[in-house]
């Protein structure tokens, strides 16, 4: 929560550029130009967050976006077109073949090995909707999932199912099979809700092939496996191919109400886009990764989830601090679970690789649409949906006339929300890139992630980003929103959106942030209406003191709305968090304390119904790295009980849970040693 500079985020450019090579680049690598500066109604929106200038002094400036490159250009559009860059919807023999028959994809006769993907189980993708296909049905053995693989069925892919690393082209994705190395598979955790949200009956976790078939030993009868294709930007800097280097999709099922959930097995390993990697993954990332999942869940945050996490028996090399001094640790695969596993970089590097690659960014839009957004398909001029861009022009953008337009400020919005939830648990990603940007608007890809102990704005978790600690708490919101522009560039590049209507979307979510945060904020602590002073000292406060942040928002409903509290007593309910402290900062505190209690007793909210409502959105508990360490300490002596009873604390993290108090504790001592409190990217 610090200040943001909306020109760190983004730099001045008056039209979007085209993809440049710089002088410099190596073949194949192009970096994307940012959009032009935000409208002054964005950076207005950005710049009231609820912080006082001794905090924004700790804010570092993002690094700098790449000053070259962006989206091809093109011919202008044609006035005679119905919709800007608008497609016609793909129908069978039309723009999904025939584009899938050119850039490599299926053939108009599909490969014997592929017809079981072309097929719907549950009918034709193109009828307009996925709900209500499937009725109510009893919970599912694997064998009877009802597996409906539109990602493979609709979009183009590799012709080859090698995993020679390579460049991929004219492809979203590639067919490969799990190939990681599995001695004896161990079931180590699952999570029961997620096997409802698929129609998986949870007895199925007790069959003797389950670990088999989740550590990629056994194929899962109807799946059809693939790795994505995609790119990002690292650090600001455009990277170029990426894509799924140890995650493989096992397929796309719909449960009995209409929706859509991919699996997918991290660690599996190796793909074409596994570049110098392995392609596997070790026990410690992926109890990290398992349970934040699911405790992300909890808190009410959009997330991907986990299904299930597999030991395999054998062991993995990794250097865990990139120092040189490698070891082996005990190797895992992860199931994770999501609606879809789009981001951001899915439809950059197609954008990237120049005009010829530009039907692929439009085509993979509509299937985006048509499955995930299929609302924005039914827009009417009824509806309305004109708005101007900012303060700074006259251009009026109708989001009715352009569902791509509607879809880029839906997603700005989406994150914008998931944001802001970010902010107001403390949790930091740690790894930002536009390759981690989910196009739903979840929390992907859970790397070097940590929540805050001692609130500082400056946290990163994260060892890589310590030199100019972009991606640290405070930068959430700003970084998020230069991603959005490169999402932008790369829409505008393929003709898909105006570059009215990407500020637009821009503004947006600066807009959407704000309103957000602002009301998370009040609810946090309490209040009757927003105060943007009264939330900035005490955040001034706790950075100053470096206050536990879960830890004191749960007390703060303890306070009473009583202003007749002698002086000496005003901070007792808070005592456990305000620790050794002087005499200087104690009457700092007494006076915040003494402002919160006027706004309190303004509001005329009942004590009891206060400590209700915010209870309800400040947590107990959180899982912070240290609990996650416990976990992992024991699971590699081959202990999962630590694992069970975290995941069942962070499934209630509102919830009082008698008996599991020291799952709230402040954190000790060792929490803060290296590879706890900080990570590196090494999984």
């Amino acid at each position: 929560g610090t200040e943001i500079i909306a020109q760190h985020a983004t730099r001045a450019h008056k039209k979007v550029g085209g993809i440049r090579r710089p002088a410099s680049a190596m073949p194949g690598h192009f970096r994307l130009a940012p959009l032009c500066s935000p409208p002054r109604a964005c950076r207005a929106a950005l710049s009231v967050l609820p912080v006082p200038s001794p905090l924004s002094d700790l804010a570092r400036p993002l690094a700098s976006p790449p000053t070259s490159g962006g989206a091809p250009s093109a011919p202008p559009r044609s006035p005679s077109r119905r919709l800007p860059g608008r497609l016609s919807l793909p129908r069978r023999g039309g723009i999904a073949c025939g584009l899938a028959r050119k850039f490599g994809g299926f053939a108009e006769s599909p490969p014997k090995e592929w017809s079981e993907a072309m097929e719907s189980p549950a009918g034709s993708a193109q009828d307009g909707g996925e709900s209500g296909r499937c009725e109510e049905r009893a919970r599912l053995k694997l064998e009877d999932l009802n597996w409906d693989h539109s990602f493979v069925r609709e979009l183009p892919g590799d012709p080859r199912t090698d995993t020679i690393p390579r460049e991929v082209l004219r492809a979203c994705y590639t067919k490969v099979s799990p190939s990681a190395e599995v001695e004896k598979p161990d079931l180590v955790a699952w999570s029961e809700s997620v096997a409802e949200l698929l129609d998986l009956d949870p007895r199925e976790f007790e069959r003797p092939d389950f670990p088999l078939i989740f550590s990629g030993v056994s194929p899962l009868v109807g799946g059809v496996p693939y790795a994505q294709c995609y790119g990002g930007h690292q650090f600001g800097v455009w990277a170029g191919q990426l894509g799924d280097g140890r995650a493989i999709t096992l397929g796309e099922l719909l449960n009995s109400h209409g929706e859509r959930w991919e699996l997918q097995l991290k660690g599996a390993g190796k793909t074409p886009y596994s570049r110098f990697a392995d392609g596997l993954a070790v026990l410690r990332s992926s109890i990290r990764e398992f349970l934040c999942s699911e405790a992300m869940h909890g808190l009410g945050i959009p997330t991907t989830r986990a299904l299930c996490l597999v030991a395999t028996g054998k062991f993995v090399s990794r250097d865990m601090f990139y120092d040189g001094n490698p070891k082996e640790e005990p190797g895992a695969i992860v199931c994770r679970v999501a609606q879809s596993f789009l981001r951001f970089g899915s439809y950059q590097i197609h954008a990237s690789r120049g005009n010829e690659h530009q039907e692929i960014v439009c085509l993979l839009a509509d299937y985006t649409i048509r499955h995930h957004f299929p609302h924005l398909e039914k827009m009417s001029k009824s509806e309305g949906l004109s708005f101007e861009v900012g303060q700074e022009s006259s251009s009026v953008v109708d989001l009715t006339s352009n569902k791509y337009a509607a879809w880029a400020v839906e997603i700005a919005e989406r994150t914008a929300s998931l944001v802001a939830s970010w902010q107001g648990v403390g949790f930091t990603h740690g790894v930002l890139n536009t390759d981690n940007m989910s196009v739903l608007g979840l929390t992907i890809d859970y790397g070097p992630f940590g929540f805050l102990d001692a609130f500082d704005p400056n946290y990163t978790p994260n060892t890589t980003d310590l030199p100019g600690r972009r991606y640290c708490f405070a930068n959430q919101p700003d970084v998020c929103l230069w991603n959005i522009a490169q999402f932008t560039t790369t829409l505008s590049g393929a003709k898909l959106i105006s570059q009215d209507e990407a500020n637009y979307a821009m503004e947006r979510y600066g807009i959407k942030f704000m309103d957000d945060y602002k009301s998370i904020m009040t609810k946090k602590l309490g209040l009757p209406k927003y105060n943007k002073e009264l939330i900035g000292k005490l955040l001034n406060n706790m950075s100053v003191d470096k206050v536990d942040y879960t830890i004191f928002f749960r007390l703060l409903s303890n306070i009473k709305a009583d202003p007749s509290i002698p002086e000496s007593d005003l901070l007792v309910p808070l005592k456990a968090v305000l620790l050794d402290i002087g005499r200087e900062r104690k009457e700092a505190w007494i006076s915040w304390v003494k402002s919160y209690i006027q706004e309190l007793v303004s509001g005329g909210v009942p004590d009891e119904e206060r400590k209700v409502t915010m209870n309800s959105i400040n947590p107990k508990y959180i899982l912070r790295n240290y609990l996650c360490q416990s976990a992992i300490d024991a699971a590699e002596q081959g202990d999962y009980t630590v694992v069970h009873r975290l995941l069942k604390v962070m499934e209630h993290p509102y919830a009082e849970q008698p008996g599991m108090e020291k799952y709230a504790r402040l954190p000790p001592a060792w929490a803060y040693r290296p590879g706890v409190c900080m990570l590196s990217c090494s999984s």
